[in-house]
């Protein structure tokens, strides 16, 4: 019998279940004293992180599916045992690799990092595509840039070794799959994911939704706040659109339909709300860690600019979002749901975390990765007891179904998936940043982005935007920022601009990058939910946030939005937010039923706003916004009165709540590890 069980328990779940617990426990230990420091961290756990994610993605499916069945086990086997081989290697050998060999790398440290640098990209081959071809043509490029004429210098350089690439993305250390992406990965971000895996694991996120849909009123309107309010909320842990799309999507959507709002429209809504979790602090995505690696700050002074960008885009998005609903549906009343008081509870933990980790950072001063641990221990110990409160003690029937074992299975499983994810996106970014710092790419185009801002400061800066856009709708917004942060940000503080400014620019490039078909992966899942077509979805969420785009080039004009922190800040932001929202009526919003009359005030009202958001005067902003406020104020009595729809038929076949997201597949499954 014993031996029986035994049997049974040895299989691919429990196999994953070991090695996140052996990450987990490590991590944990690392994030409390810091021993070894973040490269020796990364050089011996980066191994058991692609173990890890090669046994998440053999879950999903075969890796070679026309190959049989043992032959793909046998293939996996292989590649858990390069990476424990490594993990081994480094064990005994990371002293000397690290101090005394670096330049004088021996034939076995080259097997090693071939082993590892084959692994990674065959990884990123199946879990990011586009990724891996840029680095195959990268490493073609390192290899033969010879072979351009060198009257075209741009691209001409003299070439380099194939054993300089592989040296150069592994056992150099400072660059490739264990330089600072990979290091990052494994501690600062994975320190804060602490927090999103035990608001998962005990069902936070969700009961969220449902206080914010009670929140969000009781008329019809006001139903699709439920996705604005929703997401802010997970956004603050998700640092995802993605992943916020399937979590809070997967509810307000069919609850959107359900009350007359067309699939299409609330595929849109959900998806620009989705979007803030890519900004919305105290997690926000994975480019707002590297800023704060690449500008050599403490990650709360990150944190405190996103604030400003923050409200700007929801406070932006939660009117334009109105307003359209204003002209989509009617006002009468709708029953709110009931919230159990387990679900309010486990709200009100969640938020008062978050209030602790800026008490922590900001107040008391704590350390990044000790403050996240400490924030995830006072979460998962109040929803551990609140848990065993309603189960044991109230007997709940709400808690009756979960299961103590299968939330903390949850919990770690969670953070495993989500940190070996990054691990494996930044290990393959690193890769390509190593292999542009070699061939001397970044200084040329660098060099060329100079010269056009010597000619124009504007002309380079739309350059740059229509550069990151153009990388954004190819790539994730990770991948996008690090390219941006390491071609735009030089030239840009070259001519004097701030660094805060170069930066958060690239960080809002990258935002937008994910709203630029084909690639837009929260668009795919919100629309996969709708039951709408991509590409109308797609075109009317760019349309909700063309207002709030122009955030990116504000930070140019009322820089202090992101500069500093305090009052100067707060005044900058306030400017910003009135000149959005007046742009945003100005899109959306109506004055009177003459057209005439409506589309010269709103004119009128658009440029006023525009002056408020980039005259480089702040007297004369502060004193032209005050016009925006009044016509915006005005502008909103009217258009309940002139722009409520005259008849409204609810649609036929409006979606029930149950199982919309069922057919998700591969993307709800990629979206739950994404993180920006």
């Amino acid at each position: 019998m014993t031996k029986d069980w035994l049997k049974g328990q040895l299989n691919l779940t429990n196999l994953t279940l070991a090695f996140a617990l052996v990450q987990f426990c490590w991590l944990v230990w690392y994030f409390y004293t810091g021993l070894g420091g973040p490269l020796e961290l990364t050089v011996r756990l980066l191994s058991v992180a692609l173990i890890l994610q090669v046994l998440f993605m053999y879950q999903q499916d075969y890796f070679y599916k026309w190959l049989p069945p043992a032959a793909n086990h046998a293939i996996v086997a292989i590649y858990v045992a390069i990476a424990l081989y490594a993990f081994w290697y480094f064990l005994g050998e990371y002293e000397r690799i690290a101090i005394y060999s670096q330049g004088t790398f021996n034939t076995h440290d080259y097997i090693v990092g071939l082993l590892m640098f084959l692994l990674v990209m065959e990884l990123s081959r199946m879990a990011h595509p586009i990724l891996f071809w840029i680095n195959i043509v990268m490493v073609f490029y390192t290899l033969y840039g010879f072979i351009f004429p060198q009257w075209l210098d741009f691209f001409w350089h003299p070439g380099v070794s194939f054993y300089r690439v592989v040296t150069s993305s592994t056992v150099e250390l400072s660059t490739g799959i264990y330089g600072s992406y990979g290091q990052l990965a494994l501690t600062l971000i994975a320190a804060f994911l602490l927090l999103a895996a035990a608001a998962r694991g005990f069902g936070a996120q969700s009961a969220m939704i449902n206080v914010m849909r009670r929140l969000a009123g009781g008329r019809r309107q006001m139903v699709p706040q439920t996705a604005v309010l929703g997401s802010l909320s997970v956004g603050m842990v998700s640092g995802s659109g993605s992943a916020n799309a399937v979590v809070v999507g997967s509810i307000t959507i069919p609850l959107m339909k359900r009350y007359g709002v067309p699939g299409p429209f609330a595929g849109a809504v959900e998806t620009a709300a989705s979007m803030g979790g890519l900004i919305m602090p105290p997690l926000m995505g994975v480019g707002a860690f590297l800023m704060s690696e690449f500008l050599g700050v403490p990650y709360w002074e990150v944190v405190l600019r996103g604030f400003a960008l923050g409200a700007v885009y929801y406070l932006s998005l939660a009117l334009a979002v109105y307003l359209l609903c204003v002209r989509l549906l009617p006002s009468d009343a709708v029953a709110p749901p009931k919230v159990p008081l387990y679900e309010q509870i486990k709200t009100s933990i969640f938020f008062s975390a978050v209030a602790v980790l800026i008490i922590l950072m900001g107040w008391i001063g704590i350390g990044e990765l000790r403050a996240a641990l400490f924030t995830a221990g006072y979460m998962f110990v109040l929803l551990l007891i609140t848990f065993l409160y309603f189960k044991y003690v109230l007997k709940d029937p709400v808690v009756g179904k979960e299961s103590l074992i299968e939330n903390f299975k949850t919990t770690i499983e969670t953070h495993a998936d989500m940190t070996s994810y990054l691990t494996l996106l930044l290990a393959t970014l690193g890769i390509m940043i190593g292999l542009f710092t070699v061939t001397g790419f970044i200084n040329r185009m660098g060099a060329m982005l100079l010269e056009l801002g010597s000619w124009n400061i504007i002309a380079m800066i739309l350059m740059a935007y229509v550069f990151g856009w153009l990388v954004g709708a190819g790539l994730p917004p990770t991948a996008t920022y690090v390219i941006g942060a390491v071609v735009i940000v030089g030239p840009f503080r070259e001519l004097g601009i701030n660094p805060w400014v170069a930066h958060f620019f690239v960080f809002l490039l990258s935002v937008w990058g994910e709203l630029s078909p084909p690639t837009s992966l929260t668009a795919a899942i919100s629309a996969r939910i709708a039951e709408a077509s991509f590409m109308r979805t797609m075109w009317e969420a760019l349309k909700i946030c063309i207002p709030i785009t122009l955030m990116t080039f504000a930070v140019f004009t009322r820089s202090e939005m992101v500069t500093t922190t305090g009052w100067p800040q707060v005044a900058a932001t306030a400017l910003v937010i009135i000149a959005t929202c007046g742009i945003t009526f100005a899109m959306f919003g109506r004055f009177s039923e003459n057209a005439t009359v409506d589309i010269a005030c709103r004119i009128g009202l658009a440029i006023i706003s525009f002056v408020t958001m980039f005259h480089p005067s702040s007297d004369i902003a502060s004193i032209v916004a005050i016009p925006v406020v009044l016509l915006a104020i005005a502008g909103i009595w009217r258009h309940r009165i002139v722009a409520p729809p005259k008849d409204f038929v609810l649609p036929d076949g409006s979606v029930g709540s149950g199982g919309e997201a069922a057919n998700l597949g591969e993307l709800a499954a990629e979206a739950k590890r994404d993180y920006g």
